[in-house]
């Protein structure tokens, strides 16, 4: 094929993100607007606890150490598989391998999982403007296949439609922040920023809801390889994505307490999670600012769905090409175009394993309404939204031990704080999360009981990754040669390298 090459031709030319770029395809997977509109109104009523807003400071204070970490082994391993890379080389061939398919699922949960948000919310603009009912998988499939064109071109493409989309996100939610503060329901109030308001019955599933809304933030490593300075770009774009998402998340659902008022907001008599999702904002949003902001939020609102589903889709390609080019899945998959840069082989797999789950789901559903049922479409999002945090949540605590175990041989030039404090404190304050999230589980899927689901999902993306962990092991014994080139990446001939000494087995 004249339009792609292997990963041997990747060039200088293929640099091209700076921090900037980097940092808007992180941002756009966090999805602002939509973390807002749906989230941080389903996370109040669901939980009753008023210090959502103070949850994000100290999340965002989490994954700021994290990043520490993070950031120091980020100068020292450049690898488009991000932290499959790092788990290899910090604790373990065997378990990166694990780590690989750990992220692969929960990449492919998040995005897929988005996608149904997607489709429901075009559907449902379309059908209260015009009266048309559409089926929300059309649009999905539509979608789809702009991802899948985005997908195999420059990345700076991508990362530049991100960043108008983005910017047009904090534009809105500043105009309702502005506007809340100013015309408070009850009263202005600091409550919701308070430790006090935070600490309290039901602080577990905040942080389960929580960190949902900064997924996308681990990604920025996956893009080394196509930054200009990556050794700079990457730590950069790290800690001023999750410092932005942090202060945005912390103010602007201050402002949306302010703005549905604390009581109507918590309402302990319980709000259903689909009617205290994006209706109260917008209710809000329609009172204060009238129709046409409205409209403007719902189609800025599902832009804001779009650009997580194309910084996601990037995610999983890359990883399947860190892969492909490793011999750890078909090598196939390690191609790249010769003009872009871009893994379109990685590309056309993630394209094709979303539209087999969409049309699978969509025939599922046939006869069910869409808001309701085993099949709902909503319930897509739901299960698979949680599942892709619970996994990538895991990741960044396999991470936090792999920055300890990269530097135990080696500390290069890298201070205590960065190789193991910082990532102590992270493994101990994530691991802390992921054990919520999983103690929260019904909660976040919104049963009111424990059933089979519960154990299903959870499964679904841990035993695959237990069998990957052992067949890495296998490897070892029957494919040497592949083993030792896991989680290394090419040099700058393009040749896959092998592990050094300082890679632990």
């Amino acid at each position: 094929m004249s339009s792609s090459v292997t990963a041997a031709t990747r060039t200088e030319a293929h640099r091209r993100l700076g921090v900037p770029a980097v940092a808007f395809l992180i941002v756009a997977a966090s999805a602002p607007l939509t973390v807002i509109a749906g989230g941080s109104t389903s996370a109040f009523s669901v939980t009753h606890v008023l210090g959502v807003p103070f949850g994000f400071v100290v999340l965002a204070a989490v994954l700021a150490v994290f990043a520490v970490g993070y950031a120091a082994m980020s100068r020292f391993v450049t690898n488009a598989g991000a932290f499959y890379s790092y788990v290899a080389q910090g604790i373990g061939r065997p378990a990166g391998i694990g780590a690989s398919v750990l992220a692969l699922i929960a990449y492919n949960a998040m995005q897929v999982g988005i996608w149904g948000m997607f489709g429901f919310q075009v559907s449902s603009l379309i059908e209260a403007k015009t009266g048309l009912a559409t089926p929300w998988w059309v649009w999905v499939l539509i979608g789809i296949a702009i991802v899948g064109v985005m997908g195999v071109n420059r990345v700076d493409l991508s990362a530049k439609v991100l960043g108008v989309l983005v910017a047009l996100e904090f534009l809105v939610v500043i105009v309702f922040d502005v506007v809340a503060f100013a015309n408070p329901a009850e009263e202005l109030t600091a409550a919701p920023v308070t430790p006090a308001s935070l600490f309290v019955p039901g602080v577990g599933a905040v942080l389960a809801f929580g960190i949902a809304a900064f997924m996308g933030f681990e990604s920025a490593a996956i893009y080394g390889e196509e930054s200009k300075n990556p050794k700079r770009t990457i730590p950069r774009a790290t800690f001023l994505a999750v410092g932005v998402i942090g202060v945005f998340y912390t103010i602007s659902s201050w402002a949306l307490a302010l703005a549905i008022g604390p009581d109507k907001i918590l309402d302990p008599g319980g709000i259903a999670p689909e009617e205290a999702g994006p209706p109260l904002f917008f209710d809000f949003v329609s009172s204060a600012l009238g129709g046409i902001w409205v409209d403007i939020m719902s189609i800025l609102f599902i832009t804001s769905v779009f650009a997580a589903v194309v910084s996601f889709h990037n995610a999983v390609a890359r990883y399947a090409f860190s892969l492909g080019r490793e011999g750890v899945l078909p090598r196939g998959l390690g191609a790249i175009r010769a003009e872009s840069g871009a893994p379109w082989a990685g590309s056309v797999l993630q394209t094709a394993i979303a539209v087999v789950v969409i049309v699978g789901f969509a025939i599922g559903e046939l006869g069910w309404d869409p808001a309701n049922g085993p099949f709902a479409v909503l319930t897509l999002f739901t299960w698979l939204t949680n599942l892709g945090a619970f996994g990538l949540v895991l990741l960044m605590v396999l991470v936090s031990v792999a920055v300890v175990g990269f530097f135990r041989r080696d500390p290069r030039d890298v201070g205590v704080g960065s190789r193991l404090i910082a990532p102590v404190i992270s493994f101990l304050a994530l691991g802390t999360v992921w054990v919520l999230i999983l103690v929260n589980w019904d909660v976040l899927l919104g049963q009111q009981a424990t059933t089979p689901t519960s154990f299903i999902l959870p499964a679904v993306i841990l035993l695959p990754s237990i069998g990957a962990t052992l067949w890495g092991l296998r490897l070892r014994r029957t494919r040497p040669a592949v083993y030792a080139r896991i989680g290394h990446g090419a040099d700058e001939t393009g040749a896959p390298r092998l592990g050094d000494e300082t890679t632990r087995d």
